[in-house]
Formats: C-alpha cells, structure tokens, sequence
C-alpha cells in the first residue's frame, strides 16, 4: 500500500501573500483586510474615550497641552489615532501578528486621576515616567527579564489588579456622567437620590444599547452605542439647549456641549507630540516614589500584553505546543516601544488590545490585518473635532461596560483560600475606594507577601521579587512620614 506524500502548504500568490504569510496560514488578503476593519471599529471608542479620560488638570491647573481653560481634545484624539496606527503597522510588519495597538484604558486614569494630582506634577512630567517604563520594559524584554518579572507575580493576583481598574473605571464612568455625585454621603444618586435631566436619560440609553448589542454579539457594540448616544445628545442640545453643566444648572452637559462648531474634517492637530519630561517627575515628588510610579504603570502595562497575544494567538490557531505565539519577543518589542511612544506623543501608554479577537474571529491570521487597522487610525487623524463633541453622558456609558468586562475574570481568583483572596479583595476594592489604581497594587502586594509567608513553608513560597517590590510599597505608602523625619 503505497503511502500519499504530505500535501504542501499553499503557495504564495503575490508579493503581500509571502511577506505576511497569508496562504500558509489559511487566510486570504480579502479576510486580512476586512478582519483589520472590524478589529478598528471594535477599537475606535478610544479616540474619543482617550481624550475624555485625559482632559483632567494636572496640579498645577494646566490641561494636556499646556492650556489653563480646557484640554484640546482634538490634538489629544488625533495624537492617540497617530501612535495607534503607527503601532499597529509596525505590530503587523515587525512581528506578522495580528494585534492592533492603540492607548491602554486604566493606565490613562492613573495618569489623569492619581498621578498629575500629585502636589507639583505636570503633564509633562507624567508623560515622561511612560516614557520611562516603556524604554524599561523594552530592556527586560530584550534581556529575558520580563518573563522572570510575569512569572514572580502569582497569576491571581494579576488577574485582581485587571479587576480593580475595571472597576476604577467603571466608577470614573458612573461620576463623570453625573450617574453618581458627591452628596450628604460620600457619593449617591444623581441629584438628591434621582437621576436629573436629559443628559442621563442619554447615558442610560447608551448603557443599555452598547450592552444589547453585545447579547446579540454585534461587532462594534461599544462605538455603536457611544455615537448612538452623541446622535441622541446633539438632538437634545438642539431642541432644548441645555448647555454647560454648573451649580445652577444640574442637568447640564458633562465637560463638553453636543454641539460641533465647524466641519468634522479638518487637517489634524498634533500638539501634543514631545510634550513630556523625561525626568521632570523625579524633580517634584524624588526618586522614590517616581520609581515606584513608574514600576506601578509597569505592572499596569507588564501583564496585560502577554495574556492578550496568547489569547490572540489561541483564537486564531496561532501558538505552538507550548503555547507561544510566533515571534513572542517582536511582539514584546513592539508593545515596548508603543508604550513610549505613547508617553512621547502626550497621549498615555500604547498597548496591545484584546478587541483584536474581533479580527480574529472573522478569519484574521496575520499582521497584515494590524497594518488595515493601523490605516484606518492613520485616516481618523482627520475626524479629531469629532472628539470635542461627544459629552461625558454619550461616551461614559463605555467605560461602564468595559470595566463590566474587566470584571469578569473575577472567578478566576481562588475565594475561599483566603491567602490569595485576602491580598486580590484589597487589590480590588482600593482601587476605586481610593481612587488609585497604585494604593490597589500595593496593597495587594503587602498582604500577598505577608499571608503567604504566614502559612507553613510559605516564605520560601513567596519570590524574592515579591519580597524587593512589596518592601518598596511599604516605603512608599509611609512616604510622608519618613519625609517629615528626614526634614525633606
């Protein structure tokens, strides 16, 4: 019995096919193309969401490109679709994967909401520890060190520190639309325990139209949901001009009025790129507690990018029998130098994105659907007035259900050894108590290092990285006090 010879892999059919592989990984330029479409409508939310979370004071009472009376929203959404799309290129031609890169949601609310409220901070400065921490991951990429650092952290952990910024976020959501305001307690219900005016009612609508969507497993719910409430907003604006919010008018437009002045299509602003310090940060607040900072964004970064391209990899039959991804260290290099690249632009941390599953999952296998979604941010440079137009009410409503998808790895957190469960509920809940994702971070690493060494033979259990970085968290949250003793 004569034995058939293997069949081949698919030839090559032009240029772009060999160079990206399309045939031998079972694809077509025609999927390639139309999974880089689909994976950037399932990212464009953040043109506006980046802008909106940024446009916060720093300390000094400067806005992100160096104005006293607002942030420029659109060179901040033209700056993120600028290094979003040049990420994404160099993702699809560097490592031939396909992962799109665009501003990280969580380590943009450190930035905006904990670190440039620090006494003495800029945006300058802020932007320069991103600047920091992405050449830093880059070196422990290129040394091996990064996968000694992910595999230090026990993964339960990493996976409480991902549910604490979604919840962060969720609550930035709730108190930026007006959902949730400070009141005879701490926060409560809109207006006196209601919900007031129309602005509500378009969060509410939003919420619920992003979250039908997603039951019915519609491609690009949140950006559908997001213009469907900025549709619905500018409707309201222009039958009952409700104008800015204030204290004598609750019911008001949260940061910006639904009301576009001029043409949607302008050349874009680029305003922001190179406003950073490098070392600024060390400057206002010492070294100490700027390193810390940086390793806290780090850790923010670190871990996301290498469960992402796994589960990238995994969705689109991609990983070995290991269950690496092809050219893991490209693609490590890559989301290291978005990172800075991001901090270099004024636009926070770039990272890999998880909604490149959406690519995937319609026949995506290849870099060459990174490069399309890259393009396609490259275009949206231009539709950056659109990003002063969407209030807090039309787009918030995303950030409610992306922190509701953050949440859902909470069961992988093991509840009842209360070892880990102790140091990942601290995790969690201090980080929108205190509203800082670096309190939330150190304190679950204290505790994890503390309950850990507490049981038999735990403290050989524990890695020495474990023990360095949790001492220099304790350090940090007695700052003030050792301050005060040394008379700095």
């Amino acid at each position: 019995m004569s034995t058939a010879a293997p069949s081949a892999p698919p030839r090559a059919r032009n240029p772009i096919d060999r160079f990206f592989h399309i045939s031998e990984r079972g694809s077509t330029v025609g999927r390639e193309v139309r999974g880089g479409i689909v994976t950037f409508f399932a990212m464009a939310y953040i043109l506006v969401l980046n802008p909106l979370i940024l446009s916060t004071p720093d300390s000094t009472g400067t806005f992100l490109g160096g104005g006293t009376d607002g942030a420029n929203l659109a060179a901040v959404s033209a700056g993120t679709a600028l290094v979003a799309g040049l990420m994404s290129i160099l993702m699809g031609t560097a490592a031939n994967f396909p992962l799109a890169i665009a501003a990280g949601l969580g380590i943009n609310a450190l930035l905006a909401f904990t670190i440039v409220q620090m006494p003495g901070m800029t945006w300058p400065d802020a932007m320069g520890l991103i600047v920091l921490e992405g050449l830093i991951i880059l070196v422990l990429v290129l040394t091996g060190l990064r996968e000694a650092i992910f595999k230090a952290v026990p993964h339960q952990l990493k996976v409480a520190i991902s549910v604490g910024i979604g919840l962060f976020i969720a609550l930035i959501g709730l108190v930026n639309s007006g959902i949730v305001r400070p009141g005879g307690t701490p926060l409560q219900l809109g207006v006196n325990g209601s919900l007031t005016g129309w602005p509500s009612l378009v969060f509410v609508v939003g919420l619920f139209v992003i979250a039908i969507l997603m039951v019915r497993k519609v491609r690009g719910a949140i950006l559908i949901g997001v213009v469907t409430a900025a549709v619905l907003a500018a409707i309201i604006e222009a039958v009952a001009h409700l104008g800015p919010l204030g204290e004598d008018n609750p019911g008001g437009w949260g940061l910006t009025v639904p009301a576009l002045d001029g043409s949607p299509v302008q050349a874009p602003d680029f305003a922001t790129l190179g406003q950073f310090s490098l070392f600024g940060a060390f400057e206002k607040i010492g070294w100490l507690a700027a390193l810390l900072l940086i390793f806290s964004i780090m850790l923010a970064d670190f871990f996301d990018t290498m469960g992402t391209m796994v589960a990238i990899g995994a969705e689109g039959g991609l990983l070995d029998k290991d269950g690496n991804p092809p050219h893991t260290r490209r693609i490590l290099v890559v989301d290291s130098i978005a990172a800075a690249a991001g901090g270099a632009a004024s636009v926070s941390s770039n990272t890999s994105y998880i909604e490149s599953a959406t690519g995937v999952g319609d026949g995506a296998r290849t870099g060459l659907s990174s490069v399309v979604t890259g393009i396609a941010f490259l275009l949206a440079t231009f539709l950056s007035p659109l990003a002063a137009f969407v209030p807090y009410e039309a787009a918030t409503p995303a950030l409610v259900i992306v922190g509701f998808l953050m949440m859902m790895q909470v069961t992988e957190i093991s509840w009842r050894d209360a070892a880990i469960a102790i140091p990942a509920f601290l995790t969690i809940i201090l980080m929108p108590f205190s509203y800082s994702i670096t309190v939330g971070i150190g304190a679950g690493f204290i505790a994890y290092v503390v309950f850990a060494a507490a049981k038999k033979g735990g403290v050989k259990s524990v890695h020495w990285l474990m023990w360095l970085v949790a001492a220099a968290f304790v350090i940090y949250f007695a700052l003030g006090p050792i301050e005060q003793m040394l008379g700095i």
